[in-house]
């Protein structure tokens, strides 16, 4: 699979004035609930109301959506209100089933594509089709796997394609659900830089407060679109209730949302560094977790040398670790003056953590 302008193609066709949004309950509940909140919706800038059908939970017993039935709901939002559909597809029975029912646009979860066995199904359930489908990124934090299973879907002759950044699960405590490792959507965009990419904030942040903030994010990075959880009571949702936003504020976060215009005369270079900004506050907020990480760890060595009576300062340790980090630096093009500065400010900050635990 080469990149094409081709990619495109279904995504220009839709002549938008603003990034693509997909908006709509985590899961279709009831028909009222599906309905009440597409009426909400359809006079906004949402391009296609979003419902999950079927929901793949991590443990049993948790509500597993309400099956094919909330399909014909998603047939009855189009008809009332002109609005096109999207739902979650996982086999091929899913697939025949949205495809019959008339979806316009399939994705595919997260625990999907990190199958092959899996997308190879979906690619051979979906061969030929002329509707819309979105692969979300893995579990894992695995770019080889997330293009794979679109080349899967890219052989079957599935023409409008394209991706969904949901973030990467991970076995530490951050502030967000699944780490976005923005790192890995920068190489995607390199890789493919006309297949549409959409971000999906509710599954990073998990938290409905802090979606604003990544939607921004995602498009100072050149992000094609959003997709964003959506329902008239998050609080009683029967899933991801914290991760959902009501119609209005989802109205106030579009309108809040600040996007370059095409207009100004210098508009290729202030999109060009505006996204090279967007990198370089990336990799700074990366810095200051690794930092904050390197610390609880000197931490923890301030409460071992504590309990046995050992000196705060290891000349020895500190001049390997120096030495080390000089020759690592010049391999990365970073000069011996500026490692020199940076780890004897590292770790001076160290030894004020052990300090204030020995000493404590």
């Amino acid at each position: 699979m080469e990149n094409s302008k081709q990619m495109r193609t279904w995504l220009d066709d839709l002549n938008l004035d603003h990034p693509l949004v997909i908006a709509g309950p985590c899961s279709a509940e009831t028909e009222e609930q599906v309905l009440g909140i597409a009426h909400s919706l359809k006079d906004t800038d949402v391009n296609y109301y979003r419902a999950g059908i079927w929901k793949p939970r991590t443990r049993p017993g948790n509500f597993e959506g309400v099956g094919a039935l909330g399909l014909k709901w998603l047939q009855k939002v189009k008809a009332e209100t002109g609005m096109k559909t999207a739902t979650e597809v996982a086999n091929r029975a899913h697939v025949e089933l949205a495809l019959e029912h008339d979806i316009d646009l399939l994705w595919i979860g997260a625990r999907s594509t990190v199958s092959p066995f899996i997308m190879q199904e979906l690619a051979d359930a979906l061969e030929g089709t002329d509707k819309i489908v979105l692969v979300k990124n893995p579990v894992n934090p695995d770019l080889a796997l997330w293009l794979g299973g679109i080349e899967r879907l890219h052989t079957a002759g599935i023409k409008k394609l394209g991706a969904i950044h949901r973030g990467f699960s991970t076995y530490e405590k951050t502030k967000y659900r699944n780490i976005p490792e923005w790192q890995m959507a920068i190489e995607f965009q390199n890789r493919f830089p006309d297949l549409p990419l959409i971000n999906d904030p509710s599954h990073i942040t998990g938290k409905r407060d802090m979606i604003f903030d990544v939607s921004q994010t995602a498009l100072d990075l050149n992000f094609d679109g959003l997709m964003i959880e959506t329902h008239h009571d998050p609080d009683n949702a029967w899933s991801d209730a914290a991760q959902q936003v009501t119609p209005e504020k989802l109205v106030q976060i579009m309108r809040d949302l600040k996007i370059r215009k095409e207009s100004d005369p210098e508009a290729e270079y202030n999109s060009q560094l505006s996204n090279l900004r967007a990198q370089i506050d990336v990799i700074d907020n990366q810095l200051i977790e690794t930092l904050g990480k390197r610390m609880k760890v000197s931490d923890s060595i301030g409460e071992l040398k504590k309990q046995k009576n050992v000196a705060v300062l290891q000349s020895n340790r500190w001049n390997q670790i120096l030495g080390a980090m000089i020759l690592e630096g010049e391999s990365k093009g970073l000069s011996e003056e500026f490692v020199l500065r940076m780890f004897k400010a590292i770790h001076q900050e160290s030894i004020n953590h052990q300090e204030k635990i020995v000493n404590g």
